[in-house]
């Protein structure tokens, strides 16, 4: 039986994360979103170490979004929005907790990105090159933080959550879309969060700066 483990998550109040919340039980996990008590926003704030243990074994970064427009007719804000959220948050919660990450025996980070990097997709210019900086971020850590912090990133398709509502919602979307997948279906919050807590585990422990593609086939 895995020892329990002390573990982050940022985002943790909807979708993806709270799926990975649920399945945590048995670890002592400190969840941060904008709507847990007190607030924590990413784009404002740097995370509030009160009431975290000094020895930390997980952290999973779950913020995101979905900003799907042309090339002509997405702004410079769009862009810096982008990055301000998938990347530059991550990084600083990352340098935040890096001092009592390296105090674990054996730590594990999970970022995400998304199947848009790797397969060019329309529309996904700003996400694609924000989630694109951190694949290059989980690479580059894996290397630098080991042997003792594990860096991995998980890459989904379209999974059903309350950020992809406005894609799922339509019925003519939601369709085409499970079409284009080999598994002839989207994704669940539930297929990400098992992955997550996989990479958290010690039942990967000889894994580090993999990009895991859980998309139902799409990268094929």
């Amino acid at each position: 039986m895995e020892i329990m483990k002390n573990i982050v998550i940022i985002g943790a109040s909807h979708g993806i994360g709270a799926s990975i919340l649920t399945k945590l039980s048995g670890h002592q996990v400190f969840p941060f979103s904008r709507s847990e008590t007190p607030p924590f926003d990413v784009l404002t704030q740097d995370l509030p170490l009160d009431g975290l243990p000094e020895v930390i074994d997980g952290v999973v970064y779950c913020p995101g979004s979905i900003n799907l427009k042309p090339f002509h007719l997405l702004k410079n804000e769009d862009f810096e929005m982008e990055w301000q959220l998938n990347f530059m948050g991550a990084v600083k919660v990352l340098r935040t907790l890096y001092p009592r990450l390296k105090k674990s025996e054996m730590a594990s980070v999970v970022l995400f990105s998304t199947v848009a990097v790797q397969n060019g997709m329309p529309y996904h210019a700003s996400i694609a090159a924000a989630k694109g900086a951190i694949e290059g971020l989980t690479r580059s850590l894996a290397s630098e933080w080991a042997p003792k912090i594990r860096v991995n990133a998980i890459a989904p398709s379209l999974v059903e959550t309350p950020l992809s509502a406005k894609l799922t919602a339509n019925a003519k979307i939601k369709e085409q879309s499970i079409e284009k997948h080999p598994l002839k279906r989207i994704g669940t919050p539930e297929d990400i969060a098992s992955a997550a807590v996989y990479l958290l585990s010690d039942e990967s422990s000889w894994m580090t700066g993999q990009i895991l593609a859980v998309d139902g086939g799409m990268s094929l």
